[in-house]
């Protein structure tokens, strides 16, 4: 399996999930967890997701949903889950 994290931070707006859950559907990348929260005007989602049957190098889908993020005003960063196990270790 080869697991992504994506997270997704900025102002809160209409169709914030509808739009990065479509681009991932678009190209193949299965949802494996997702969760969101608002705080005042600010979102923030994480989604953990799959992207073996993608067809898409990793770099060029971080690259397309961080223009996706810019398109909608949001910060939209890709890893990898080993990279961000990593980096996130207690």
């Amino acid at each position: 399996m080869d697991k992504i994290i994506i997270t997704v931070v900025g102002k809160d707006t209409l169709g914030i999930i509808a739009r990065v859950t479509t681009y991932l559907f678009h190209n193949d990348i299965n949802i494996l967890d997702i969760s969101q929260t608002i705080l005042g005007d600010m979102f923030n989602m994480m989604v953990i997701a799959d992207m073996q049957k993608c067809t898409k190098e990793f770099g060029v889908v971080s690259d397309e949903l961080r223009e996706l993020g810019e398109e909608i005003g949001l910060r939209i960063l890709t890893q990898k889950e080993e990279i961000f196990t990593k980096m996130h270790r207690i």
